[in-house]
Formats: C-alpha cells, structure tokens, sequence
C-alpha cells in the first residue's frame, strides 16, 4: 500500500496511463497543426478546458470564487503558464518533431530546479548544472539526425525550449504566490480563461481562412488536448503527487519513450541510435535532479 492507502496496483497504472497521455500533446498538436494555425488549435482549446474546470468548481463543487490579489496572481499565472508557454510551444512545435517535443517537455523538472536557484539567489549546485547539461545533451543528440532530414528546425527547437522556460517562471510563480487555499479546478480553470483571453487578439490578428481546415483531424486532435491531455492526465498527476511527490516525477521519464514511440507510430518519425542515446541522456539528467531532491 502506499502513503495515501491506493493500491499499488493502481498507481502503477495511473503512472503508466499519465506518462502516455501526457506524451501524447506532442503528437496531437502536430496532427492538428496540419488541419490549422498554432492559435486557432490552442485558443479555443483553452477556453473550452477553462468552462468545463470552472462549472466543475463553481457549479458542481460550489468552490468560491478568487478574491482581491488573487485576481492578479492568477492573471501572471496564466500569462506564463499557458499565453507564453503553451503560445510559444504551438508555434515552435510547427518546426519541432513531435518526438522532440515530448522530450523537451519532460526537461521541465531540471529547468525549475535551475531557475528556482537563480530566483531564490542561491548558488548553483553541481549536480543541477550537470542534469542541465545533460538534458541539452540529450535534446541535441536525439535532434541530429531530425535537423537533417528536415523534420525539425533550430528555430523550431529554440521556440519549444523557450517556452520550457517560460513554463518554469511560471511554476516558480506559482508556488510563491498563495494561492493554495483556491481548489485546483478553481486556479486550473481561471488561469487558463485568462491564458486564453491574453492569445485571443494574437489568434484574431493572424487570422488567414485559407490556411485553415475545420476537418475532422482539427476536431479530433482539439478533443484528444482538451480531454484526455487537459484534463485527465491532470487529474492523474496530482493523484500521483498527492501519493509520493518524489515517486510521481518517476513518470516523467516515461514521457520522452512514449512520445518518441507515439511519433513513430503516427508521424512516421524515424528512430535511430540517436534517438535511444538523446532519451537516455535526458533521463539521466532527470535522475540527477531527482536524486538532489530526495
């Protein structure tokens, strides 16, 4: 049994089911960025995952709305985690593998720990620099051979790991700002209304119908982000972190393998020894911050 009393059981599968969906958003989003524009696919995703966590909190649960600076906070916490994170990340991943894209998102944990340092003005230990150096590493090696065939580009990359770091302030934010006695559905729901509402003259200002194709692969992939990535996987990791923080990170190492195994299956994006040795690095970097952790 574990700390909360779940099953072990269960929490494996909860892992396994996280890590799966949660490297899936790569795949998804390249799908659907094939059907229509980076910020017609994200946008109204965003407001659509914002009304159903809202009536979930306000209507279902009866949770309080946010009061005074909450307000604010929850505004800079959406401008970061989902206006510059998730609008940076949707343009990047146009020149990002869908492979990459998953193992990019799954370096957030050493980017916290190393801008967390910076933050709270603490020296830089040794092991967060080499899990950093790692990860690069790792990202480098596995986007050699996609650089030249021409399924990703330096800008592309540049963009999505740009925006791991716009995620980071974000998180950093997030836990300095107070904001712990709103229910999760109550601060999920609001920042990403907001998130939304600062990418929605961006959506309407770029705007072209011709490059644009409400099909089933949009409606698809939109669903796919907004249900089992939004919201499930979510739901799934915070069932994990209420169990065991340190163990639930575990899963994020599944995230690259998954999302390398997703993009071969339904990208056809080639797997080499690159591939293997880029995963691996990342993982060992992972390893190390986790290690530094517990």
């Amino acid at each position: 049994m574990s700390a909360t009393g779940a099953p072990r059981g269960k929490l494996i599968l909860a892992g396994i089911t996280f890590a799966f969906l949660w490297a899936s958003a790569s795949a998804a989003t390249k799908v659907g960025l094939s059907a229509v524009q980076p910020m017609v696919l994200f946008v109204p995703r965003f407001f659509l995952a914002a009304a159903i966590m809202l009536l979930i909190s306000h209507a279902g649960m009866k949770k309080s709305l946010p009061r005074g600076k909450e307000w604010g906070r929850l505004a800079i916490y959406g401008l970061f985690n989902v206006s510059l994170y998730l609008g940076i990340y949707v343009v990047g991943m146009k020149g990002t593998s869908a492979g990459l894209g998953a193992l990019a998102t799954a370096t957030n944990p050493v980017f916290i720990s190393l801008l967390s340092a910076v933050w709270l003005r603490k020296p830089l230990k040794p092991l967060t620099i080499l899990s950093l150096l790692l990860c690069l590493a790792g990202i480098g090696v596995a986007a050699w051979p996609l650089l030249a065939d021409s399924y990703a580009t330096p800008i592309g990359l540049s963009l999505v790991l740009t925006s791991m770091i716009a995620y980071s302030i974000g998180a950093i934010y997030f836990s300095a700002s107070h904001l712990g006695s709103l229910h999760i559905f109550t601060v999920n729901g609001w920042q990403t209304l907001f998130g939304a509402l600062f990418l929605l003259p961006v959506m309407i200002w770029e705007y072209d119908p011709a490059q644009n194709l409400f099909n089933l692969t949009w409606l698809l992939s939109s669903l796919w982000l907004v249900g089992p990535v939004s919201m499930v996987a979510v739901l799934l990791w915070l069932f994990l972190l209420k169990d065991n923080p340190v163990k639930a990170s575990f899963w994020l190492f599944l995230c690259p393998v998954f999302g390398f195994g997703i993009s071969a299956v339904l990208m056809r994006e080639p797997l080499s020894f690159f591939t293997l040795a880029g995963v691996a690095l990342v993982i060992g970097g992972l390893c190390l911050v986790q290690l530094r952790r517990k």
